[in-house]
């Protein structure tokens, strides 16, 4: 049996070698997650470039995006890769710190630099990075209530 963690940084180790102690084998692709209750993830797990496994905290991340299939993670040091679809990033995500803007992005409120209001019933913000994402009409109000506007 396969299971993926979603489990806090600190207790990640510690959890990682119960379950293989078990029997059980601790795979990022797997279907079954493991969540701790009342927790939100630390890190999210990824693959770089050359397809190498790694996690990244979850405060180097400015904003997540998909892409159709794809799911990429932008960081400070570079974008990776994850498997997980946006939804369920989300739930590991806590909500404090991740704010869903879009059907296909998610944003660190840590990296937001600048709030751009529009006629449209829209917002852009202007990430630390430089960037520059659209929070859409159907999260408008969503994410004025959560930045507190």
């Amino acid at each position: 049996m396969k299971i993926k963690l979603a489990v806090s940084s600190e207790r990640y180790e510690e959890i990682s070698k119960l379950l293989e102690e078990k029997g059980i084998e601790v795979d990022e692709s797997a279907d079954l997650v493991l969540t701790e209750t009342d927790s939100y993830a630390g890190f999210l797990s990824v693959r770089g470039e050359e397809g190498a496994k790694r996690h990244v905290s979850t405060e180097d991340v400015i904003a997540i995006e998909s892409f159709g299939h794809s799911v990429e993670v932008r960081c400070r040091d570079g974008i990776y890769q994850t498997t997980d679809r946006l939804y369920q990033l989300q739930k590991y995500l806590d909500p404090k710190q991740f704010i869903r803007i879009s059907n296909s992005v998610i944003v660190n409120r840590s990296q937001i630099k600048h709030i751009s209001p529009t006629f449209s019933q829209k917002f852009i913000l202007t990430m630390k990075d430089g960037s520059r994402l659209d929070v859409t009409r159907s999260y408008y109000n969503e994410f004025k209530r959560a930045i507190g506007i």
